[in-house]
């Protein structure tokens, strides 16, 4: 069952030189009719199909438009051009710490988190202990979440986003942050909830992450798709590309 779908998905920006020469040049350069904007395309005719149970690895260097993608697949942003059709519950975990309430405890949070990816409080209660302990976080619940560590609030929301049982799965760098053996950990549930039938976007700088858990690779360069497809190839073509530069 195709789960995602992207036909010529593009996304432009407008950027004008607001920040350069101040509002009252703005409003005066409008009334003259000598205002320009430009129009900058963060993500360029992307087009791909995901089934039930892959796992899309999105490589690119820094600008290549990959966050942006992402938001866009989790209906954060709407595409300027193009179609696109998602089948299925989101669960997505973008920037560590979107989401949360930083005076709120471990527990609130969770349950804050889990109203707001739409499920019941019932299922929360049923949930909220398989969620601390995979986080690792028990002796933590009643601490605020502004005074947990970068590590343990990734651990938390990863656990958050896994753990309720997504239909489709949207991870941005988030596998990098925390000790080796959690990384390990993430890694076998990420497999788990694959095995499961979810749809998984994993954003990674980590080639070799990417080589052991994508079904398929989408390449991305200054918003332009390069390549769609076999893990393998793309992985080779990709660190190629890495070594020349």
């Amino acid at each position: 069952m195709e789960k995602i779908i992207l036909n010529n998905v593009s996304v432009s920006y407008i950027v004008g030189d607001f920040s350069n020469i101040g509002l009252k040049d703005v409003i005066i350069q409008k009334l003259k009719g000598t205002y320009t904007q430009k129009e900058f395309l963060a993500v360029n005719h992307v087009s791909f199909t995901l089934e039930e149970g892959e796992l899309l690895g999105i490589v690119g260097s820094n600008g290549a438009g990959k966050s942006t993608l992402l938001k866009v697949i989790s209906g954060i942003m709407r595409p300027t051009e193009g179609t696109m059709a998602v089948n299925g519950n989101i669960a997505s975990l973008l920037e560590l710490g979107t989401g949360f309430d930083p005076d709120l405890t471990v527990k609130e949070n969770t349950f804050l988190r889990g109203a707001m990816l739409g499920y019941t409080r019932e299922f929360m209660n049923n949930t909220y202990d398989s969620i601390i302990d995979f986080a690792e976080l028990k002796e933590f619940e009643d601490r605020k979440f502004s005074h947990l560590s970068s590590g343990m609030k990734s651990r938390l929301a990863f656990s958050i986003a896994c753990l309720v049982k997504p239909e489709i799965l949207i991870l941005d760098e988030v596998l990098s942050v925390g000790d080796g053996a959690f990384r390990k950990k993430s890694e076998e549930k990420m497999l788990e909830i694959i095995k499961g039938g979810a749809t998984t976007l994993l954003v990674s700088h980590s080639i070799a992450q990417i080589r052991r858990m994508a079904t398929k690779v989408l390449w991305l360069d200054k918003g332009q798709q390069i390549a769609f497809g076999d893990t393998k190839e793309i992985c080779d073509r990709y660190e190629e590309f890495l070594n020349k530069k």
